[in-house]
């Protein structure tokens, strides 16, 4: 994206990719079919020591300018849930497009460019391999510590320090969960089942679906809540919202009061093997109204103190990264190191899962490709 509006600029440009291939990410997303935006972007969608940074990118260059770009080229989209739009057929066809743009101002890009060092003399001198390119800006869009088996690396981050710029301590996000060795016991064979859920930490909470893994938590609900967990700290999940599961039992007198009229009340939220496990390890204490306020405070209010997450290897996202007080929030260059920009994913800016990463990337890359 950068590349593209740096050449419809007139700029001679190059893009140095490390891989053997461009737009990996982009072709392994929304499985398969690239949710390349949503339609609900906004600066509160995204995690960042400062909330404000993202906000001047993001008016620059809205999801609507970039389905502009794609019913230019003729791909055909849809919504699938929350404003996420995806590719009607493949994540091939957002690749062929930015080749298609890049190519058509003129934009170079050479693959599988393993880059030794960057110096700064006149300008910047990039050596990689026998080559060394020149160049009087160098724009930094190397991603985070995500999957590191598609080729991720801390280049950029290391980059950055080289020249002097601070980084904020990265983390996984949008990752599953991984449960402490009690829960683990109580809940990894549910594998498989899922629920609707509101899953919360802090002030934030997102009402999505959560599914069980056989070493803890995942589905879009944990995913979403793992950009704001902390070591240490427990989420909070209501498993049935919206619900109570007892009223009928606490407000009529010719109701039975046993497990077996629970049981039936939360199989009708819960899917039957989930609901008999929390029920198991969760039995009220009595059966009076006040006994059943308290089993459905806990229902609403499953307090899970997870041992970690599931990693780099499985995290969709890095959180973290380029502490954004280095960088110009209209144009990603460096406040110390003039002609040095970073975009994407490498700045301690973090989307939330559907889309939102990638609406990050178009618009940096948008606003750096203005000024570069």
């Amino acid at each position: 994206m950068c590349a593209i509006e740096a050449g419809k600029r007139g700029r001679r440009v190059a893009v140095l990719e490390r891989a053997a291939r461009i737009g990996q990410k982009i072709l392994i997303s929304g499985g398969g079919r690239c949710n390349f935006t949503n339609l609900h972007c906004r600066p509160e969608n995204f995690v960042s020591a400062n909330p404000h940074f993202a906000k001047s990118a993001l008016a620059a260059y809205t999801p609507a300018d970039f389905i502009a770009l794609v019913e230019k080229h003729g791909i055909a989209y849809h919504e699938k849930t929350l404003g996420q739009l995806f590719c009607d057929a493949s994540a091939r066809q957002i690749v062929t497009m930015l080749e298609s743009e890049c190519r058509d101002v003129g934009v170079r890009i050479l693959t599988g460019i393993d880059v030794r060092s960057v110096e700064r003399g006149n300008g910047f001198i990039v050596a990689a391999g026998e080559n060394e390119f020149r160049a009087a800006s160098l724009v930094v869009a190397t991603g985070g510590l995500s999957i590191p088996k598609m080729g991720a690396t801390s280049f950029g981050y290391d980059l950055a320090r080289q020249f002097g710029l601070k980084i904020n301590e990265t983390r996984p996000a949008l990752v599953p969960l991984i449960f402490n060795a009690q829960d683990r016991e109580h809940y990894s064979d549910l594998t498989g089942l899922s629920a609707e859920v509101i899953v919360a930490t802090g002030k934030q909470s997102f009402r999505e679906k959560m599914l069980f893994t056989h070493r803890g938590l995942s589905g879009p609900a944990i995913l979403q809540i793992s950009s704001y967990w902390k070591p240490a700290t427990s989420i909070t999940i209501d498993l049935a919202p919206g619900q109570d599961l007892t009223a009928s039992i606490r407000n009529s007198n010719g109701t039975r009061r046993d497990p077996p009229a629970l049981r039936g009340a939360l199989r009708t939220v819960l899917p039957q093997r989930l609901a008999d496990r929390w029920l198991d390890l969760h039995p009220p204490a009595a059966w009076s109204n006040h006994a059943l306020a308290e089993w459905e405070r806990q229902t609403h209010n499953w307090a899970v103190t997870p041992e970690n997450t599931d990693g780099y290897e499985k995290a969709e996202v890095t959180a973290g990264g380029v502490d954004t007080n280095e960088l110009s929030a209209k144009t990603m260059e460096s406040r110390r190191v003039q002609g040095l920009y970073f975009i994407g994913e490498v700045v301690d800016v973090t989307g939330w899962l559907g889309g939102f990463n990638f609406q990050w990337a178009w618009a940096s890359g948008f606003c750096a490709g203005q000024a570069v």
